[in-house]
């Protein structure tokens, strides 16, 4: 390939990562860039929670892919808590320190998409059926044409159509357990129980557990966003919809596991706005080629108790603009990108496994547990680093 920034690239998917990525490729001197992404309506209206470690925040503000105008709710503290006596919220086994800023999945994308130049192609209901590569460039297939670029970022997400190109032998790692997501506006819990402003709640159970915290709407007030993660015995893991199975263990955790409030947060928040998502284990061997790279979930998908998958799509962006700084020739950045950022993704994989067992799958005694315990606990399973994602450069 030719010295110097490419003159196309393709970007396969329109979500944070790919927005990011046509913003620094179209910066780097791309002269052309063009987005596919499948989805015909905004994608906006996703209403889940991205918690963001301050730490991490500063560094993404530094890179000028988001700022300060995106509207956020402050975390301090974490607070666990376990059903265990009358009170409404739960007996708190421990607190600790939780520095983190909570998003709007929807508000950081828009953000995001604002910022992709006008001069980049944004083409929605764009489904890519296919890539071909050769000494000339890669061929994407659409439902009815295909069109030829010097290069792909695929940034479309666990189920990447890149990755399956670039690794046709790797595959996803069904975690054994879901999650449930839901979101409920705050109004709907009013006078339940005090939750004091700031507070991450972590509700743990045997086999599982909740965390919720708040995240702005898009009509200025707040959402309670919460995720639930638990073993459903006997049901599929590969399960999209909430069947009879994961609606009966469901509600089991919602009447006898956890706290009142916590339960009735579930209930309020109604069925048509709870979802459910698979969770999956995978990362590629090398996140880039001559001429394919990949980002985000498309590179690496580690379970969402990392806290950093939003962190992490950002920063793989961040690295590539870095990695193609001075001009470099694309194979050149392409190699120095995989070099930073493979090895993060097999670490936040790891770390995902791990809090998983511990949190999900092998839980401790939490009536028996007090604070010293639970710190000395926490230590041990996310005492390496990277929980809330790793530093840019580490």
């Amino acid at each position: 390939m030719a010295s110097g920034v490419v003159e196309s690239v393709a970007v396969i998917g329109g979500s944070l990562a790919g927005c990011a990525a046509a913003v620094v490729l179209h910066r780097a001197g791309a002269r052309r860039v063009v987005v596919h992404e499948r989805a015909t309506a905004e994608l906006a209206d996703r209403g889940v929670g991205v918690a963001v470690h301050t730490e991490r925040c500063a560094e993404l503000l530094a890179t000028g892919l988001v700022d300060e105008a995106v509207p956020w709710e402050p975390m301090r503290v974490r607070h666990w808590y376990v059903r265990d006596g009358p009170e409404a919220l739960g007996r708190v086994v421990g607190v600790q320190p939780f520095p983190f800023r909570a998003y709007g999945w929807g508000h950081l994308w828009r953000a995001l998409r604002a910022r992709v130049p006008r001069e980049v192609e944004f083409r929605t209901g764009s489904t890519v059926r296919g890539i071909t590569t050769g000494a000339d460039g890669v061929v994407v297939r659409g439902t009815d044409d295909e069109e030829r670029y010097a290069a792909v970022v695929g940034a479309d997400g666990h189920n990447s159509l890149v990755r399956d190109h670039l690794h046709p032998g790797v595959t996803r790692h069904p975690a054994g357990y879901p999650a449930w997501r839901g979101a409920c506006p705050e109004e709907r819990l009013r006078g339940l129980a005090d939750w004091a402003d700031g507070v991450c709640a972590y509700v743990v159970f045997d086999g599982g557990h909740l965390v919720v915290y708040r995240i702005p709407d898009r009509q200025g007030g707040r959402l309670v966003n919460w995720v639930l993660y638990a073993t459903v015995p006997g049901a599929a893991t590969s399960s999209r919809t909430l069947d009879a199975a994961h609606r009966a263990r469901l509600d089991e955790i919602t009447d006898e596991l956890l706290p009142p409030f916590w339960g009735e947060l579930v209930r309020r928040t109604g069925p048509d706005a709870v979802f459910l998502q698979r969770l999956y284990d995978v990362t590629a061997p090398r996140y880039a080629s001559d001429r394919l790279l990949l980002l985000g979930d498309a590179a690496t998908v580690a379970r969402p108790h990392t806290g950093a998958g939003a962190v992490k799509a950002l920063q793989d962006v961040a690295v590539l603009e870095s990695s193609l700084a001075g001009g470099a020739d694309w194979a050149s950045a392409a190699a120095a990108y995989d070099a930073a950022r493979a090895p993060v993704g097999r670490a936040m994989t790891a770390l995902g496994r791990r809090l998983g067992h511990g949190l999900v799958e092998a839980t401790p005694d939490w009536h028996t547990q007090d604070a010293v315990a639970l710190d000395a606990w926490w230590e041990g399973l996310a005492g390496q680093g990277g929980f809330g994602g790793r530093g840019l450069g580490r």
